[in-house]
């Protein structure tokens, strides 16, 4: 499984959702500028995830979008499966019986074992960890940035004088 751009994309718009306060709507240029996301495909992207129920859309002067939920109750797993459709390692998992070789292939029952896991791991992971994470590489980032500013400084210039 590869997540296509638009997946990818989907997941930045809800973490950049999952990063502002409760509510408050967000004009999808700005998101597309932070994210550096094409503006018309964010907004491909933002009519899926309405669809989905995931965002929500307000018009006018303090429109854009907003998450419907709070990130907590937000899975990665939720926003691939609602722009990407169902995962699906390998087309033998799709249903019980699609594969004739299902009861006695042990390639199926390790995909399955895999798909289980993916699953499972997408779903744990909600965007309230994401935000948090992002701050905190976002404060030591800064820190890093402010240490490296103090450093290139040039020495104080001192004259000798002689007597």
């Amino acid at each position: 499984m590869q997540l296509s751009r638009r997946g990818d994309y989907g997941l930045r718009l809800v973490l950049e959702l999952a990063l502002t306060p409760p509510g408050e709507f967000v004009p999808a240029a700005t998101i597309a500028e932070k994210q550096d996301i094409p503006l018309a495909f964010l907004g491909k992207i933002i009519n899926q995830l309405v669809v989905a129920g995931l965002v929500r859309t307000q018009r006018g002067a303090r429109g854009g979008v907003t998450l419907t939920r709070s990130p907590a109750d937000i899975s990665l797993l939720d926003v691939v499966e609602a722009l990407e459709g169902p995962l699906l390692l390998n087309t033998c998992l799709r249903a019980p019986g699609t594969c004739q070789r299902d009861i006695f292939c042990p390639i199926y029952t390790a995909w399955g074992q895999a798909q289980a896991a993916l699953v499972h791991s997408l779903r744990s992971i909600t965007f309230d960890t994401l935000a948090d994470q992002a701050r905190q590489l976002a404060a030591t980032q800064e820190r890093r940035d402010n240490r490296g500013r103090r450093s290139r400084r040039p020495p104080a210039a001192t004259t000798a004088t002689r007597v």
